[in-house]
């Protein structure tokens, strides 16, 4: 075998390694991953989350000038 087979060799496990590991290291975040329904209780799925008169909503009608 020569010497230019045993580098090319290597270089392609070495390229198969980075590849195998970035597939990896991409999956890992999913595995981990709850389901958007197990985050959030029932309660606060029910609460209220527009408040017509806090600050910010206020700001808002106010910078982009709507009518209220």
């Amino acid at each position: 075998m020569s010497k230019d087979t045993i580098e090319t060799g290597a270089r392609r496990r070495f390229l198969r390694t980075l590849g195998v590991a970035g597939a990896a290291a991409a999956t890992l975040p999913l595995a981990g991953a709850k389901p958007a329904a197990a985050r959030e209780s029932r309660e606060e799925m029910k609460k209220r989350r527009y408040q017509a008169n806090s600050p910010d909503v206020q700001a808002f009608y106010r910078t982009n000038r709507y009518e209220r």
